[in-house]
């Protein structure tokens, strides 16, 4: 489990034959689940300097590997007892999203994201969102896309300081609207966006 929150920006060292080799100051132990731009993996070689990764195929096909060079955000798996920020966050990138739009706003950014229709009702209006492993605020919803408002300090120390409009993103919905989203489904209430507010207030 993860939080968001991003450790540190670590330095692509090398992809070769599904292997992510990365520089950091954080030091994992082989097995170690680490977060690289949101999916989790798991650290299979340790160097003095780097640390391994390994991508298998199928990861591969479902990633936005075009950010997976030059710097890359990572994120260790939390700890017993470590203090909780962010959200709760799994490593499982559900799909990618397209980055639709960039406006500045002078002390901050928009930026609208587009979605698949699939995925698009988990997204919750004031809720959370990964973006690249990164914990955000939705700030609306707009059919399958939606608006994210990005500090200046967000985007400086983050990969949103690189991105373009079609720029693509490992993407995770939260977590708890999936699961509401779920276990009301079949239910012939229709919920709405102030019920799933009311469920989501009680964890």
């Amino acid at each position: 489990m993860f939080t968001g929150l991003i450790r540190e920006m670590a330095k692509v060292v090398s992809f070769k034959n599904n292997f992510l080799t990365l520089h950091a100051h954080y030091n994992p132990k082989i097995g170690d689940s680490i977060a690289i731009n949101g999916a989790c993996l798991t650290v299979v070689k340790v160097t003095s300097e780097t640390f391994t990764v390994e991508l298998s195929p199928e990861s591969q096909k479902i990633l936005a590997m075009e950010n997976y060079k030059d710097e890359v955000h990572i994120e260790p798996a939390m700890m017993m007892g470590d203090r909780f920020e962010g959200h709760i966050v799994q490593g499982h990138v559900d799909c990618l999203g397209t980055i639709k739009s960039i406006k500045s706003n002078g002390n901050s950014t928009d930026f609208m994201v587009s979605i698949s229709s699939e995925y698009a009702k988990y997204i919750i209006p004031k809720g959370s969102v990964t973006i690249d492993g990164v914990s955000l605020t939705v700030n609306e919803v707009i059919e399958d896309s939606f608006r994210l408002t990005i500090i200046p300090h967000t985007v400086k120390n983050t990969l949103f300081k690189n991105y373009k409009v079609g720029t693509k993103v490992n993407l995770e919905t939260d977590m708890f609207a999936r699961y509401i989203y779920n276990m009301f489904k079949k239910s012939e209430k229709t919920l709405s966006w102030d019920d799933v507010d009311k469920v989501m207030a009680r964890y």
